[in-house]
This record gives C-alpha cells, sequence and structure tokens, in this order.
C-alpha cells in the first residue's frame, strides 16, 4: 500500500489562526467556527507562503499548482490571460453534452450551446473550439484559444472530427454542427493560436462546467 503523502493545514480565520500538520488539530480550530478560512497544502513551503500572503490568494488555486516550484513554473509558463477558453461536459446518466467559450481572465460567458442529446465529450470539445475561432475570426481578434483537450485540438489542426460516435435519431444536430465546422475549417483561415491549456499547473481550464 502506498504511503498516504503528508499534508498541511493553513487557518487563517479560527480558534487559533497557523499551520498545523495534522488534519485533526486543524479541525478543532475551525469546526463549529463561523466563517472559518482555512485551505491544506502539499509543503510546508507553500503553506507557510500561503499563511503569510492571506487566503484570498490562495483560496480558488489548486494545491498542486502552489506546491510547484518557481523553477518549475517558468519551465512551463504561465497562461495569456487575453484569450479564450473552452470546454465541454457530458453527464453519462443523462447522455447530454453541452459546450461553452469564456474570457480566460474573468470567466464571464462568451457563449454556451446545449445541452445535445446522445453527445460525447470529445465531440463537445471540438465544436467549442471551432465556434471559438469562428467568432474570433469574425470579431478580427487574434487571440489564442485553449483547450484542456489534445483530442480535440488534433482533430482541428486536421480539419477533421474522428469521432466514432454512434449515429442517433437524437443527434442529427450534432452531426449537422461537425459538418458545418469541418466545411469552415477547410473553407477559412485563422491566426489565432490554439493552444493546450497545462491543467497540472494551472487548474482547471476556466470553462470548466465544474461538475467533477
Amino acid at each position: 500500500m502506498a504511503k498516504k503523502k503528508k499534508k498541511f493545514y493553513v487557518v487563517w480565520k479560527g480558534r487559533k489562526p497557523g499551520i498545523y500538520e495534522s488534519w485533526k488539530i486543524c479541525e478543532e480550530q475551525i469546526k463549529g467556527y463561523e466563517g472559518a478560512k482555512y485551505k491544506s497544502f502539499l509543503t510546508k513551503e507553500s503553506a507557510e507562503k500561503a499563511f503569510a500572503e492571506g487566503y484570498e490568494k490562495v483560496k480558488g488555486v489548486d494545491a498542486r499548482i502552489l506546491a510547484f516550484t518557481d523553477e518549475q513554473k517558468n519551465l512551463i509558463g504561465q497562461p495569456v490571460l487575453e484569450s479564450i477558453a473552452v470546454d465541454a461536459a457530458y453527464s453519462s446518466g443523462t447522455k447530454m453534452m453541452e459546450y461553452q467559450g469564456v474570457n480566460t481572465l474573468d470567466k464571464s460567458v462568451i457563449f454556451r450551446r446545449g445541452p445535445f442529446p446522445d453527445g460525447t465529450i470529445n465531440v463537445g470539445e471540438f465544436l467549442a473550439l471551432v465556434h471559438g475561432l469562428a467568432l474570433l475570426k469574425k470579431q478580427g481578434s487574434k487571440i489564442p484559444v485553449y483547450s484542456d483537450s489534445r483530442t480535440a485540438i488534433s482533430w482541428v489542426k486536421r480539419k477533421k472530427a474522428n469521432t466514432k460516435m454512434p449515429r442517433t435519431a437524437k443527434n442529427e444536430v450534432l452531426f449537422d454542427l461537425i459538418r458545418r465546422a469541418e466545411e469552415w475549417l477547410k473553407n477559412n483561415t485563422y491566426e489565432n493560436p490554439v493552444l493546450k491549456w497545462e491543467t497540472k499547473y494551472w487548474g482547471e481550464i476556466p470553462a470548466d462546467f465544474n461538475r467533477k
């Protein structure tokens, strides 16, 4: 059995603010305490830095990102905030798919389509990318478009959605959208960089539907 990694817990607002190496002790500081502010970290260094910088600066940041050294962050770089981020969501229960594009900086929704029945996540990611590219070309904008799907990015580059999505009476609209997206890619050029969102370093893509 793999050894459980040690965590460090920062309490900014609680009975006794500080850094704790035990969840049990941390819990004693926050349980029943109104408006408690706390967060777990993967390294002592990232916990100490976060405690000094304050809760607001790190509350929504993935603990994995905070644990990276400056050298590691510099190797991958930072996302271009003046950009569009796209993503798709799929429910295995309802078999419904939807996709959206947002402003990377403030997460404001630029477009959102669906839900579509009998879709797949890859098809949604592909349609979202092409939708974003077409919208930006119409606006005369050359800003990047981010996706966390290598599959969708490869389909866009090949100008072909290599989907194995079963065709049903319910998803004809999706096959029509795929056809139109492929035609747009074949008949148009664009200067917008299509970039991979580095989830490991930057956390979830801003367009994520937060349904995990």
